[in-house]
């Protein structure tokens, strides 16, 4: 119940809360430094060297996908350079959102808000279809069965604790990284160019050895390549459990995505060189899959196959794990400012928030009921790339709006950075409606209940002490007073 009459600014309502309502809403302070942050992004990310990648050789043959991941290393490491300098000047737990919030106001904030949700609460869905996948070729079982599991298993995880759960991530990733090196060593003696191109050239403009579906193939092919850096922008959202999170967020972040560099550049050459890339254009499993090719090992190393594919498996819980976290995170930072329904942000006694874990978790189940993992990837795509242009149009807005707001990191090449990151962003967002059309119709019917939810009760009700939404109702407060 609000303590004093509501605060009305640009179309929205605050209202005021006492002491107990945020007593009741406490996340676990110092759990992470820097090295731990990059690890987090790492695991956020880790688990698209292992599977999703992969179907984008379908859409665009070797030579299209190459071109399309150039492009989104580019914008990732340009938008990363952007989050660098946005979350050293706003370290909450909001995120994206809470950047966007304070550059364009409570409908930029929600509407990017929402794009992360869909991101994070899907991206998991897809992870688990492709854990299933891992898990079929190691046991042979697949199915509902596995990925209820993985979902109570994790999700439980961190309900026990924020600080033994990223460290586990941190384990499990360590984990992952040993099994993606034992597999580029082991493609290294059968790199073959021929095989990069060995997707036979349709009639589409453009077609060729190196482009087999033609110049619209890269176009395709973009949302796939996004697998390989999707939710590095996570990291910002572990601000209020950071050590010292103006210096350690841009550290974490740059550091975590010099590793993703390097491992897209390594499985993009010696996955498809090694086996050949039509081998592997639609599988679950592609590292196996890629092993066991003719053109590799066959049956000679099962022993190599099977451990990249047992611990390969600690790639894809790695980044299934992580995301969790980070969709918590932002469903905990909407709620507490009263953009989502209040009770999303309770957390209990080991400072966790647990309507944020287990509700997401359960629509994410239902979502991986589907096993549709490469449409899936499509709809969290979708979801990501609208607020990759939000979030670097806030970079861009905020420079000129606010100047001389205090910045710890500021970004190598300003305004230009985040403008070049922002463009790609665009065409990356356009390329997933090439691909399916399915995916605008999902998002838009997601976007539509949110968006009668915030229009119609939630924008009445924001709370006015939230970290996010704390400065814009001090500045209505003023102007009332004046």
């Amino acid at each position: 119940m609000a303590d004093k009459p509501p605060i009305h600014v640009h179309g929205v309502d605050y209202e005021k809360v006492g002491d107990e309502y945020f007593q009741q809403r406490q996340l676990k302070k110092g759990a992470a430094g820097w090295i731990l942050l990059a690890g987090l992004g790492v695991a956020y990310v880790i688990s698209g060297d292992f599977a999703g990648w992969n179907f984008g050789l379908r859409e665009g043959g070797w030579g299209g996908l190459f071109i399309a991941t150039l492009l989104m290393a580019t914008m990732y490491t340009c938008m990363v350079f952007a989050l660098a300098e946005l979350s050293s000047m706003i370290p909450t737990a909001g995120g994206g959102y809470g950047f966007a919030r304070r550059a364009f106001g409570p409908w930029g904030g929600f509407l990017t808000g929402v794009a992360i949700l869909i991101e994070y609460a899907i991206a998991p869905a897809a992870i688990a279809c492709f854990i299933g996948g891992y898990c079929q070729s190691l046991f042979g079982v697949d199915g509902w069965p596995i990925y209820l599991l993985f979902y109570v298993v994790f999700v439980g995880i961190h309900l026990y604790g924020v600080g033994e759960a990223l460290k586990l991530m941190f384990v499990i990733t360590a984990a992952a990284t040993v099994a993606l090196i034992v597999f580029v060593v082991g493609m290294i003696p059968h790199f073959r160019v021929e095989n990069l191109f060995d997707i036979p050239s349709g009639e589409a403009v453009g077609a060729s050895s190196f482009l087999p579906r033609g110049y619209l193939g890269i176009w395709a092919a973009l949302p796939y390549a996004i697998w390989f850096f999707l939710a590095i922008e996570g990291v910002p959202l572990a601000a209020e459990e950071t050590r010292d999170p103006k210096r350690d967020l841009p550290r974490g972040l740059i550091g975590g995505m010099a590793v993703l560099l390097l491992f897209a550049a390594l499985i993009l050459t010696f996955g498809p060189g090694g086996a050949g890339a039509s081998a592997i254009m639609a599988s679950n499993n592609p590292l196996p899959d890629a092993l066991r090719a003719p053109g590799a090992y066959g049956d000679s190393a099962p022993w190599l196959t099977g451990f990249v594919n047992f611990v390969g498996l600690a790639g894809l819980v790695a980044s299934f794990f992580s995301i969790i976290y980070a969709y918590s995170r932002q469903v905990f930072a909407l709620s507490r400012a009263g953009y989502l329904p209040r009770f999303l942000s309770l957390t209990g006694k080991r400072k966790t928030p647990f309507p944020a874990l287990v509700v997401p978790g359960a629509i994410g189940f239902a979502l991986s009921l589907t096993g549709q993992g490469d449409l899936l990837i499509l709809v969290a795509v979708f979801g990501a790339t609208i607020s990759y242009v939000m979030m670097t149009l806030s970079h861009i807005v905020l420079r000129y709006k606010e100047p001389d707001f205090p910045r710890p990191y500021r970004t190598p090449g300003g305004v230009w950075t985040s403008g070049v990151a922002c463009v790609l962003g665009v065409a990356a967002l356009v390329a997933g409606f090439l691909v399916d059309e399915r995916v605008l119709v999902g998002a838009a019917a997601v976007y539509a209940v949110h968006l009668a939810y915030f229009a119609f009760y939630s924008r009445h009700h924001l709370v006015a002490q939230a970290p996010e939404e704390e400065f814009e109702a001090i500045i209505a407060a003023q102007k009332e007073l004046h």
